[in-house]
Parts: structure tokens; C-alpha cells; sequence
């Protein structure tokens, strides 16, 4: 079984779970567009490619699936995950699973006035978001909804371009320098992350890990506790049976006032899924067992409570003479329009 693990940056915990899951005859590929991510390492093999929004990455990817016969492909970053579920044939026609949601769930989730949409049409509790300014102050003065609100980009991730505004000044410039902006409003309460795992065989949810996030930092769990909730595993069970997800997902919650709200549904292993692993959730081997086309059993809420994960740096260190191999990957890749 060989897997091709995309977008990898720095996500070195995940590559180096799956080596652990892995049989010696197994190869783990990695590829980046950087060659200074240092997941790439962790690897047997990587591969420097183009940017995802270069027109020919996707060939370059399947050119790196047939040298090295990938039988399963995964990505780490939301914006890749659209494009890869986009050209899923492409990849089923060379008997590779593309290990994540429907092009459609990518794009819900990915899209978040498209996310709101869809939760309040389907009678989740969420956080009131509007696309449009006008609407906002006629809420405002409604008293339907109260500064400090966030802005955000509609099609975001990452935490990155997020502003917490106090006032309509505010409002109106950002509006006025930047396209495609949504307002949320503020949640104040406890967050909460949920790790799930939705076979991608049986279409079941197998797993789900929750933890009480205690901080955050570059829109990722720095520090958090893990918890059982029966309220939550039924609450993300129904959401990701009802909205069709598979595979691995991370879903934001708040609670406030004793009510669980849908804040956001990132189709992919989180930033935070290493504190699941160490818990007992085991979702790298969800993924390999699916590969192998064998379904995964139940085990909802198979973890152990009140443990705390923190976050803290690390370093890679790596030859100069690295950059040599570094360049001999580049031209194993002819980069096919």
C-alpha cells in the first residue's frame, strides 16, 4: 500500500503516525510546493511541485501517483481539497482513493456563507453571519446583533485575514478594501473541536473525538483538554451523516448557555488531531484500512478523558547537501500542461 500525502508543510505529526501505522513493504510519499516544509522529511520519498493553482499541478500529481504507484492520496490544506475531489475520476481511473468528501462537501465547507446556509436550512444553532453590509446595520439597529463582531474572508482558512471589529467605521472599511467578506457574530463561550472519522466504505461515522479547546494560536489548538459529551457525539454524528462527509473531518463548536453551535467544518485531519491520537483515536489507521478497502468499526467516543495537550516548537535540521536532492526531485517531474 503506498499513500501520497499532499500539501504537507508542517504537519510533521501526521506523516510520522502514518510511518508508525505503516508495513515496511508500504511507501509514504509526500509532496510540497516548498522545499523547506519540514514534513516533507518524514517521508520515504517527496517531490517539490507547482502551487495547487498552477494549471498543471494536477497532472504533475498524477504523474507522481503512476511513478510510485499510489494507491491512496490525501491532502492537508483546505484549499486543495475542492481541486482534489474535483478530479476524483481521474484518480479512481488509475484504482487510487482520493481519501476525503465529495466535491460538494469541499465546497460547503470551504465557502462559509455557503456553511451558514446550509446549517440554518438544516435547523442548526450557528453563529448569525451576513454577506452584506446593509443587512448587518438593519440587524445592528434591530438589536438583533451586537459589536464586536468578526469580518472574515467568505472563502478563508487558517485563521488568516480575520478581524475582530468594534464599530460600523470599521466595518465600512474593510468592506471597501477587501472583496468577499462575511460578518459573524461574536460566540462567547467555550470552543470545542470535534476530530470524526466517516468511513469511506460504509459511509459511517466510526469515530469522534472531542476536546475543549483552552487556546488558540495561528487558528490552530494550542493547548486543549479532551472530554466526553453524549450531546456532541450526537449533535456531529447527525451533521456529518446528514451533510454526506467522509473520511477524516474537524468541526468547530460552541458552547454557550448550555447550546452547542456549529462555528465550522474543515473537511481534513485538524491541526489539532495529534491530541486525539495520543488520547487512543486512531484515525491514520482508519485511513489505511480503508485503502486496503476494508471497513472500519464503530468506536465513537474510544478515548481516554481529561487529558491535556500542549503545543509547544520543534526543529528539523537538515545538510546543506539536502538542497542537491532537493534538485534532483525537481527534475524527476516533468511538469505537463
Amino acid at each position: 500500500m503506498n499513500l501520497l500525502i499532499t500539501s504537507c508543510g508542517t504537519r510533521n505529526k501526521i506523516l510520522q503516525y502514518f510511518k508508525k501505522e505503516m508495513k515496511s513493504t508500504d511507501k509514504l510519499v509526500a509532496t510540497d510546493c516548498s522545499p523547506f516544509a519540514p514534513a516533507l522529511y518524514e517521508a520515504d520519498k517527496y517531490y517539490i511541485v507547482p502551487r495547487i493553482d498552477n494549471q498543471s499541478y494536477i497532472n504533475t500529481i498524477l504523474q507522481i501517483c503512476e511513478m510510485e504507484k499510489i494507491n491512496g492520496i490525501l491532502s492537508l490544506i483546505d484549499q486543495e481539497l475542492s481541486l482534489l475531489s474535483y478530479h476524483e475520476g481521474l484518480f479512481k481511473e488509475k484504482g487510487i482513493m482520493v481519501i476525503g468528501s465529495s466535491y460538494f462537501c469541499c465546497e460547503l465547507a470551504l465557502d462559509k456563507w455557503k456553511t451558514y446556509k446550509w446549517l440554518i436550512s438544516n435547523g442548526f444553532k450557528c453563529a448569525k453571519t451576513f454577506k452584506d453590509i446593509n443587512s448587518f446595520f438593519k440587524a445592528v439597529n434591530a438589536a438583533e446583533i451586537n459589536y464586536p463582531v468578526f469580518v472574515k474572508p467568505r472563502r478563508g482558512s487558517a485563521s488568516n485575514s480575520i478581524f475582530k471589529v468594534y464599530n460600523k467605521e470599521t466595518i465600512e472599511s474593510l468592506f471597501l478594501n477587501y472583496n468577499d467578506l462575511i460578518i459573524q457574530e461574536f460566540m462567547n463561550g467555550q470552543e470545542i473541536g470535534a476530530d470524526c472519522y466517516i468511513d469511506m466504505i460504509s459511509r459511517e461515522v466510526v469515530s469522534i473525538f472531542t476536546k475543549k479547546k483552552l487556546l488558540m494560536r495561528a487558528g490552530e489548538t494550542d493547548k486543549a483538554i479532551s472530554f466526553k459529551n453524549e450531546d456532541i457525539f450526537s449533535l456531529t454524528k447527525y451533521l456529518c451523516q446528514l451533510g454526506g462527509f467522509s473520511g477524516a473531518i474537524d468541526i468547530d463548536i460552541f458552547e454557550v448557555d448550555n447550546e452547542y453551535y456549529i462555528s465550522e467544518i474543515n473537511p481534513r485531519f485538524g491541526g489539532g488531531y495529534p491530541h486525539a491520537h495520543e488520547c487512543g483515536v486512531n484515525h491514520i489507521k482508519c485511513v489505511i484500512n480503508n485503502i486496503n478497502k476494508k471497513n472500519n468499526i464503530e468506536q465513537v467516543g474510544s478515548y481516554l478523558e481529561n487529558l491535556m495537550m500542549m503545543k509547544y516548537n520543534d526543529i528539523l535540521i537538515k545538510n546543506i547537501d539536502d538542497l542537491e536532492n532537493i534538485d534532483n526531485n525537481m527534475n524527476q517531474i516533468n511538469y505537463r500542461d
